[in-house]
This record gives structure tokens, sequence and C-alpha cells, in this order.
């Protein structure tokens, strides 16, 4: 068996980050310690410290290797076809490593952050919105996308949680609820209750994102 120290030299910041991502995909990001971090990759924490400055780059690090695929360059010429691509993309990636969208709105000056900025606004400026609109424009449309995917990742988890109902079967119930509702005090949730109970987490996500846009492409 290789000896502690001749797995040290083996390491590498590639490796460390990996090693951090599986913790955070496993645990959140409070369980990313060094000592954890040195116990995973069999070495201590002296041998990681010499690649990795702390934790906050550690967590920055790991943002860009997740998100580094997800922000290449859109290939579609259509703004809008644009965002909603690059909307899916990081839905579908948050909704596997949630700890990333709270890195995103950490730093603005982190490479991942400003490649979100960059593709997002980008693709806004394209729809021409008034110079004076942009910035809340393309606010708008990145709050709206990372909060929702955010959102989702946090009730996708609670449905695996032990004793959890399943996703179905939570929503029948909500909607069940909201339609028992007294119609004069709740007249909005008792007409969305049968929207609630089928709804495609995916589609609703998109609908929402289309409405903001339009808007957006009406200025």
């Amino acid at each position: 068996m290789p000896s502690r120290a001749r797995r040290s030299d083996a390491l590498t910041k590639d490796r460390i980050v990996a090693a951090a991502i599986e913790i955070l995909d496993a645990e959140g990001p409070g369980a990313l310690t060094f000592r954890a971090l040195g116990a995973r990759l069999e070495t201590g924490s002296g041998a990681i410290y010499h690649h990795v400055a702390g934790k906050r780059e550690l967590l920055a690090a790991a943002a860009d290797a997740v998100l580094g695929p997800v922000l290449a360059a859109p290939k579609d010429s259509d703004p809008r076809q644009a965002i909603r691509a690059l909307a899916l993309r990081l839905f579908d990636t948050i909704d596997v490593h949630p700890w990333v969208a709270p890195q995103l709105g950490a730093d603005p000056r982190q490479p991942a952050n400003r490649l979100v900025a960059e593709r997002i606004g980008a693709a806004v400026m394209a729809l021409d919105p008034p110079e004076k609109d942009l910035f809340h424009a393309a606010s708008a449309v990145e709050s709206y996308i990372l909060g929702s995917a955010s959102e989702n990742a946090a009730n996708a988890r609670n449905h695996i949680e032990p004793g959890a109902p399943d996703r179905e079967r939570f929503l029948g119930e909500i909607a069940a609820e909201w339609r028992a509702l007294d119609p004069g005090e709740f007249p909005f949730l008792r007409k969305i209750a049968a929207s609630m109970a089928d709804h495609d987490d995916r589609e609703q996500f998109l609908a929402g994102l289309d409405l903001i846009l339009t808007g957006i492409a009406a200025l």
C-alpha cells in the first residue's frame, strides 16, 4: 500500500476539487471541511492547503468545475431560445448540485458568476430593451432562474427524506386542501388547485421565464 507521503505527493487541485464535489453533493456545504476532505483523499490537511488556500476558494473552484460545461457559449442565435436553453441547463445542474446556487450569489468576482451574468445579460441585451432597463431586466431573469432552480432542488430533496411523502401524493394532498378552502377568502388557491396537483416543475419553470422575457421584449 502506498504511504501517506506518496499519496499526498500525488495530490492535484483537480483531485481535491473532485473530492470536494462528492462531499458537497452527498452532504452539503456544512460537511465540507479540510478534515473530511483529507480523510476522503487519505492525506493530511496540510497537503490540501498546499493546493487550496481555504474553504471559500475550494467552494468557488468546485462551482467553476460544475458550471464550466453548462456555461459554454450559446449555439442558438435567437436570444430568447439561448436564455431558455441556458436556464434549463442551470435548472438541471442545480437539481443535481443544490449547493451551487448559493455559490452563484456569493461573490460576483468568481469566474462562474461572471459567466452566468454575461451569458444571461448578453442574451437579454439582444432582446433590445431600453438601456435604462437593461440592468434590471437582466437581474430579474438571473434572479428568477437561480431562485426557482434553488427552490426546486430544495423541494426535491424534501421528498427523499425518510418518511416524507412522494411528490405526487404531496401535491395531491395540497390540491385537495386548497379545493376545500373558503371560496370567498381563497379564490385564487381554489382556482389553481388542479394545476398544483399535476404540474411539471420544468414546464412551470419555463412558463414563468417566458412571461418575464415577453415583458422585456415589450419594453
